[in-house]
């Protein structure tokens, strides 16, 4: 019988994902995945699912705190939720957001900002938003020892600079524009580019420009690697749905309807029944 043939996209797990698998990904044609966590739990199933990367997103702003927009969620907040992803894994390399106010200000900052959240959380990197006048930020962080995914394209925290959520590229010369600062984020040290929001050409011509990964989120196929708002891919967000998510699930109905039975076996007295309770 012959042997099964290994899928394109696969590659025998490491004992834990780091930035040099990401890079032999990219570097033999392979791909990767990310979704956002931010509790054990969650990060514990993904974890086992085989997911490669998991980012702990300033999107638990919105997604768990409330909040209409990332902005509010602090340093201090992003360190509990990072350290409950990483407690949750085994082998995925686990990724926070530096969030807004812990990094602009200077090189300096930042470098703090990130040493905390590897001392204190246990991720394995950091992301942060923005472009050129970044690359001296990413170089002291890399020089202090925490790995960097660079963020450009539409960057949520700039949102009221940007005019909300638009897709960005669409200018004359965007994609020598963004080619040039991804190259640029790319030799100050960041190990990776995340592009969001941007046409799919252009995404295409920042990745064949690059030597490492790249990452897409509403950025079209042609990345390392994808990643998604977990909410977002399992069908638990309300409102409307950004058109670059896929929904593998349909949860909200799931959690919903189980919540309803649960209530009504309560009031209806058959919960909990015989086999429910303890003999005296």
């Amino acid at each position: 019988m012959a042997e099964k043939e290994t899928a394109p996209y696969a590659a025998p797990a490491p004992a834990r994902y780091r930035t040099v698998h990401l890079q032999k990904a990219k570097d033999e044609g392979r791909r990767f995945a990310m979704l956002t966590a931010y509790d054990f739990q969650m990060a514990q199933i993904f974890d086992d699912a085989g997911i490669e990367t998991i980012l702990v997103g300033d999107s638990a702003a919105n997604t768990m705190m409330g909040h209409a927009t990332t902005l509010p969620i602090t340093l201090d907040e992003m360190i509990v939720y990072a350290g409950s992803v990483v407690r949750g894994t085994r082998r995925a390399m686990v990724l926070c957001d530096l969030p807004f106010g812990s990094y602009e200000l200077s090189p300096q900052q930042a470098t703090e900002s990130a040493i905390r959240l590897v001392k204190e959380a246990g991720v394995h990197a950091v992301k942060m938003e923005g472009g050129v006048r970044y690359a001296e930020h990413v170089r002291m962080m890399t020089d202090a020892g925490v790995p960097v995914m660079a963020h450009i394209g539409f960057t949520p925290q700039s949102e009221n600079v940007l005019g909300g959520y638009r897709v960005q590229g669409r200018t004359e010369g965007a994609a020598e524009a963004m080619v040039r600062e991804a190259t640029v984020l790319q030799d100050a040290g960041a190990f990776a580019v995340l592009m969001e929001m941007v046409p799919s050409d252009i995404a295409r011509q920042v990745d064949e420009a690059l030597r490492v990964p790249t990452v897409g989120i509403g950025a079209g196929p042609t990345t390392t690697g994808q990643v998604l708002v977990w909410q977002d891919m399992l069908g638990l967000r309300t409102g409307r749905m950004p058109r670059f998510v896929k929904q593998y699930a349909d949860l909200h109905s799931v959690v919903s309807a189980a919540v309803t039975d649960y209530r009504r076996d309560v009031l209806e007295g058959t919960f909990p029944a015989s086999e429910h309770g303890f003999e005296s």
